[in-house]
């Protein structure tokens, strides 16, 4: 049974990590920039030469690792574990390298009740080690399945607002983006080694035909379409992306990834894979700098 007062008060610590140009390249890369390779704005991502990083790159960086696993005195069960959502702010663009530092703090815990899981919030803050200057703020949305009901008299958060649904008519801009068969492959080695998006046997015994791909290489998938299409190619523009991480994506499906003008830099943003019929990422929101 999850511990619901020592789950509220984990925090990383300080969590420094170095990243490179090729961290950059080999993140980009796993996201499917360089599809194709004489395209200005797609070499800006997977090549040196006046780099950029993607702003998504920030979910991955200075990250915690497998806390949940690790700590077992918190009592979540790890194998139960989903993730919902996913959001990014972005307070500055983000370097193409540099030495950063990652805080990390769960800030809200909400009890569903006995067999309907429950809902944690992880906060990520991420800093510039050189300069101290906040780059982004990145929230995680977990549902934890097994962990419903916590013990006699422990307090629940108040659930958080629910996000808003895309708006009830068509889209304004709809972009197919092809996934790589090799796409979770190459993702992988941005930090996520789970086993299930690599391993025929451990996906079979998931309940998958096949390994999935990494729902924030979806995610990252979308952030990289807006940055494409409402951007000019400039990553710097995208200050913020939130969606539901609703269902699995094969590597090799192609996405639709819908898009509809809300006004004052705001999108709302959906992806699906038509030939499921299957939405994959929903309740999407992007801003925009001028």
């Amino acid at each position: 049974m999850i511990d619901p007062d020592k789950t509220r008060a984990w925090n990383s610590g300080d969590v420094r990590q170095t990243y490179t140009a090729k961290d950059c390249i080999l993140y980009a890369l796993g996201l499917g920039a360089g599809a194709d390779p004489l395209d200005p704005q797609q070499l800006r991502f997977i090549y040196e030469k006046e780099l950029a990083a993607l702003p998504t790159m920030a979910a991955v960086l200075a990250s915690p690792g497998s806390w949940m696993r690790e700590r077992a005195e918190l009592g979540i069960d790890f194998l139960k574990l989903v993730h919902g959502e996913q959001a990014v702010t972005l307070h500055a663009p983000l370097p193409p390298a540099a030495a950063l530092v990652g805080r990390s703090r769960v800030t809200r815990l909400v009890d569903k009740g006995e067999g309907k899981g429950a809902v944690m919030h992880v906060e990520k803050v991420l800093t510039d080690e050189a300069t101290g200057q906040r780059l982004a703020t990145c929230e995680q949305v977990l549902f934890l399945r097994g962990n419903g009901g916590f013990a006699p008299g422990a307090a629940s958060d108040e659930p958080a607002p629910a996000p808003a649904a895309v708006p009830d008519r068509a889209p304004d801009l709809s972009v197919t983006v092809a996934t790589r068969a090799d796409a979770a492959a190459l993702y992988r080695l941005s930090g996520d080694l789970n086993p299930l998006h690599i391993d025929p046997a451990v996906a079979t015994r998931s309940g998958f035909p096949r390994p999935i791909l990494h729902g924030l290489a979806t995610w990252g998938m979308a952030g990289l379409a807006a940055v494409q299409q409402f951007c000019g190619g400039d990553p710097a523009r995208l200050t913020g992306l939130r969606a539901r991480l609703s269902s699995p994506v094969f590597p090799g499906e192609t996405l639709a990834v819908d898009f509809w003008e809300l006004g004052a830099g705001e999108l709302a943003l959906r992806a699906r894979v038509p030939a499921r019929d299957v939405v994959v990422l929903s309740h999407g929101r992007v801003t925009l700098r001028a």
